[in-house]
């Protein structure tokens, strides 16, 4: 069993963070880190045992009356991720994308309309044209900046979907103003909340009712994990959310649950590091002359920087440029020659990562008035300065041409 005595609402956020979900002492002694507790089956003392915990996993207790339900390395994690949050209850999938689907599922039926943001994490549209739509299930795109919300809401619309900032290019929303909106027609809240990690960014606190992440990402920070986590404000929530969590089967393995705890208690210093080399990285990219625009909004060029004064406490490790004159295969060209950033579609963890964005992928995002390439770069642990040289060498190799 975990530690779930009251660590007192006065401490702070970090220190909370560190305790949740600590495993209790037994017999005078116990470990730090809770322990990885697999199994299959769950064994009761007697028939009446089995079924006092059936009734009470039914009735939405996080009790197990089966291995799917998870035991102590789980409920270890969820009270930290609850925590980080400021939720009621945390449901953890197979991945962020799992934790999405598992959302738009559990809130909406055939027949039902739901409103999403233009920017979101691409994949969403592949879950709405080959899932939702078979379901009769709708999902209309808008712009949170340009379009009027309020008039995009129809009678059967039962969820607002969002992500801030947005993927790719980091659009800051303005999430307390359409949280207002929807949520004064009833309409259910849910956001993206990956780019921060939960730490620079609190979405329940500022109107939202659902906060998702994928927790492969920052969550984890080693790159050795998939996993996706969906808090909800309440316990109506989570009721709804639990019905369609169990009739799915979604579970992850307890060894995951442990690695996901293990990068949880360490994220504030993590974050923190990513932001700092990130900062560097971007105002070295606002310098060079081959870049046309840098999409940062810790940056106070920004269009969203006010927006993220207001409502984050810091930055991730995520800055994605447009450069100025290159075209497609100068920007691959680029990022061949770059040493220290690896090639890849994920980020979050503690290496430096670099992948063009796709022209179709950004075509959807209202928020994209530009017309080159753009690289997504996500900055890791490594010293800025190395990180920055290997920029600069890339940038000589394209300025050089196919000869350099």
């Amino acid at each position: 069993m975990t530690n779930t005595h009251d660590t007192g609402a006065t401490l702070g956020l970090r220190t909370r963070l560190l305790h949740a979900g600590a495993p209790a002492l037994r017999g005078g002694s116990g470990p730090v880190n809770v322990p990885v507790v697999r199994t299959s089956t769950v064994r009761f003392e007697n028939t009446q045992a089995l079924a006092e915990h059936h009734l009470r996993h039914v009735a939405g207790e996080r009790v197990a009356a089966y291995g799917r339900h998870g035991l102590d390395t789980h409920r270890a994690l969820e009270d930290a991720v609850t925590a980080l949050e400021g939720g009621h209850r945390a449901f953890l999938a197979p991945s962020g994308l799992a934790a999405i689907t598992l959302v738009f599922l559990s809130l909406l039926a055939p027949g039902e309309h739901a409103l999403v943001a233009d920017s979101v994490y691409s994949p969403v549209r592949r879950v709405d044209q080959t899932l939702l739509q078979r379901l009769g299930i709708t999902l209309e795109y808008f712009s949170p900046a340009h379009d009027d919300l309020a008039a995009l809401i129809r009678p059967n619309t039962r969820l607002l979907y969002l992500e801030s900032p947005s993927s790719l290019l980091y659009e800051v929303l303005d999430l307390p103003k359409l949280s207002a909106v929807a949520r004064a027609r009833g309409v259910t809240v849910a956001t993206d909340n990956t780019w921060s990690g939960g730490w620079f960014y609190q979405p329940l606190a500022l109107g939202a009712q659902i906060s998702i992440q994928a927790a492969t990402k920052y969550i984890a920070g080693h790159s050795d994990l998939m996993q996706g986590i969906v808090v909800v404000d309440s316990p109506a929530l989570a009721k709804t959310i639990a019905t369609t969590y169990e009739a799915l089967g979604l579970v992850i393995g307890a060894d995951d649950a442990y690695l996901a705890l293990r990068g949880l208690r360490t994220l504030p210093v993590r974050l923190a590091q990513h932001q700092r080399h990130a900062t560097e990285v971007a105002r070295y990219l606002q310098r060079a002359p081959q870049v046309a625009r840098v999409f940062y909004p810790a940056l106070p060029e920004d269009p969203g920087h006010a927006l993220w004064q207001r409502d984050f406490s810091g930055a991730s490790g995520l800055v994605s440029f447009e450069f100025r004159h290159a075209d497609s295969a100068a920007a691959h060209a680029f990022v061949d020659a770059l040493e220290l950033f690896g090639i890849g579609a994920s980020w979050g963890g503690y290496e430096s990562l670099a992948l063009i964005a796709a022209p179709g992928r950004l075509r959807e995002h209202s928020h994209w008035r530009g017309s080159g390439p753009v690289l997504r770069l996500h900055v890791g642990l490594e010293d800025p300065q190395d990180l920055i040289a290997d920029l600069a060498r890339a940038f000589a190799q394209i300025d050089a041409g196919p000869t350099g």
